[in-house]
């Protein structure tokens, strides 16, 4: 009974920040500090949780890796040109009427690509959001096409982090599971489709501003070159070279061209991918040409490492394992709906996407029986847990992307792609059998 009084009291904390726009380290220091004091109540030494704790927190290094790199590489394209120059081709080349299913189409294909959200969001994202700056559509609007479209990949892409992490955690076969994750994924991708080909409609975008072409030209050489770097994304994704290895090559390019073709200094290239890139002339393109930066995931850096100190205290202590046994369901619906509210409670609570997948896993492991247990959790983790985590304001899984995007959680509502899987198996899983089309396979028996 404790525990479950800290965990209301420690999300109505989450809640309040979330609706007054505080900065969620807060609340997530306060959640540490009611979780420690239960605990301690219950026993553990304070040296133990520490323990817990610390070993918790290491789990965050490689996701640093992974935004630390985004950053770097947001404000490092812009000052090599590269997003200015998809934003100037793009200003011509992408009809208002289309805009924003194009952003979602456009950052569907780049994720499935390069196999991150965050990767997607903060490359063609920004550029994206850059051309709709100067619209009166609500930019909440478009950031949620491109949240969306960016979660296309990192949900299924080969090398997505959460594909492989599941693969891993289920001990099932990465391509099967892509293949099933298709087969559950196309209702729900028509489906949003359609409502932002609506959107798009009743919400063009004017992207024909004269004013903004001449400035890019002004300030920036677009010559095809300065492309390159994007190119390298794409290519060395297709080749199934690691995200990190990636962003690196792509980094070291963009910065070659910043030197050689928009000439700036290296002092000035570092100092851009430090403090995040900036126009020093006055312009009207200086309000919307600016961001990224090592310095501006370092907010963000702050809430995982605490994320993931809670989360080692929780696993370590086993505080939540009295639930498994209340979360036990036959029926394959209820089956799914329990997993889908769980990874609801564990995204909001572990504020990381990796998190709510281990504590899922976990929690409902014991609901999944065989032939066909490992492959259906890996589908149901899939179609819960990586979609589910960055609707929570939170959650560095929308987070991150949000503040890439320089928006807030109110892009949450115009996802469709992320609650609308969940959504699609949970009314097809409630259809008569002869008329279900998400039976996973069976396992290989081989």
């Amino acid at each position: 009974m404790d525990l479950l009084l800290a965990c209301a009291l420690s999300f109505g904390l989450l809640l309040f920040s979330v609706v007054k726009g505080y900065f969620m380290a807060y609340p997530l220091l306060g959640t540490l500090g009611i979780l420690v004091l239960v605990l301690r109540r219950r026993g553990f030494p304070l040296t133990h949780l520490l323990h817990l704790g610390l070993q918790g927190s290491r789990k965050a290094l490689p996701v640093f890796t992974i935004l630390l790199l985004i950053g770097a590489v947001t404000a490092v394209w812009m000052a090599a040109g590269t997003v200015p120059a998809i934003v100037y081709y793009g200003i011509q080349s992408i009809h208002p009427n289309w805009f924003i299913i194009t952003s979602f189409g456009l950052t569907g294909v780049v994720s499935l690509l390069i196999g991150t959200s965050f990767g997607a969001a903060g490359t063609i994202g920004v550029a994206l959001m850059i051309m709709a700056r100067g619209s009166e559509v609500d930019p909440h609007l478009i950031a949620g096409a491109i949240i969306a479209g960016a979660y296309v990949g990192d949900r299924c892409s080969p090398l997505s982090s959460s594909a492989h992490l599941i693969a891993n955690l289920t001990q099932t076969d990465l391509y099967r599971n892509l293949k099933n994750m298709m087969v559950t994924g196309v209702l729900p991708l028509l489906l949003t489709g359609g409502l932002y080909l609506i959107l798009s409609r009743l919400h063009p975008v004017p992207l024909s501003n004269s004013t903004l072409t001449q400035e890019l030209a002004r300030f920036f050489d677009l010559q095809g070159v300065v492309l390159l770097p994007a190119g390298v994304i794409l290519v060395l994704a297709g080749l199934r070279i690691e995200a990190k290895q990636s962003m690196l090559i792509s980094l070291a390019v963009a910065a070659g061209l910043a030197m050689g073709y928009q000439h700036y200094s290296f002092g000035q290239v570092l100092q851009f991918a430090g403090l995040g890139f900036y126009l020093d002339a006055e312009s009207p393109i200086q309000s919307i040409m600016f961001g990224g930066g090592v310095l501006a995931m370092a907010k963000v850096c702050s809430i995982v490492l605490l994320s993931t100190t809670i989360a080692g205290i929780l696993a370590g202590t086993h505080a939540l394992h009295p639930l498994q046994g209340v979360l036990t369901a036959r029926s394959r619906r209820s089956v799914f709906l329990s997993t889908t509210l769980v990874s609801l409670v564990a995204s909001a609570f572990g504020c990381t996407q990796t998190i709510s997948i281990l504590l899922t896993e976990q929690l409902v492991r014991q609901n999944y029986q065989p032939p066909t247990h490992s492959e259906q959790l890996a589908l149901d983790l899939e179609n819960t847990a990586v979609v589910l985590a960055p609707l929570v304001p939170w959650n560095i899984a929308g987070l991150v992307p949000a503040t890439v995007l320089s928006v807030d959680w109110q892009f949450i509502p115009y996802a469709f792609y992320l609650y609308l899987i969940p959504f699609c198996v949970l009314a097809c899983l409630g259809l008569p059998a002869s008329l279900k089309r998400l039976r996973v396979p069976q396992q290989s028996r081989n």
